[in-house]
């Protein structure tokens, strides 16, 4: 049975840091591609980052520069480190496995 915990949310200013992590079980975590969802108040899920299997990543536009997905294989741990936080980035954060099991979720909240 696949779980997956996220961790790490809080509530922060504009333009400081928050990293996230999403502990996986009953998966293999080095052959598993991982991604970042985030769904603010009203609006759909969106795609943030994926971390593929073989470590490549990937990051929504809007983040770019800002979020960096990372992993460590030994913990089964992905993480989101998410830095000059914008009120816009408030949202639910979620991950998720390319076998579509999703976490609980932790709440970011940028305040202005």
């Amino acid at each position: 049975q696949v779980q997956l915990v996220e961790s790490g949310g809080g509530l922060v200013q504009a333009g400081e840091s928050l990293r996230l992590s999403c502990t996986a079980s009953g998966i293999i975590f080095s052959r598993t591609t991982m991604r970042w969802f985030r769904q603010a108040p009203g609006k759909q899920r969106e795609w943030v980052a994926t971390i593929y299997s073989d470590g490549n990543t990937a990051h929504l536009d809007s983040v770019k520069g800002r979020f960096t997905v990372s992993r460590n294989i030994a913990e089964n741990t992905m993480y989101l480190q998410m830095d000059s936080l914008k009120p816009e980035d408030t949202a639910v954060y979620y991950c998720n496995t390319d076998s579509n099991d999703w976490g609980q979720g932790t709440q970011v909240t940028v305040s202005s």
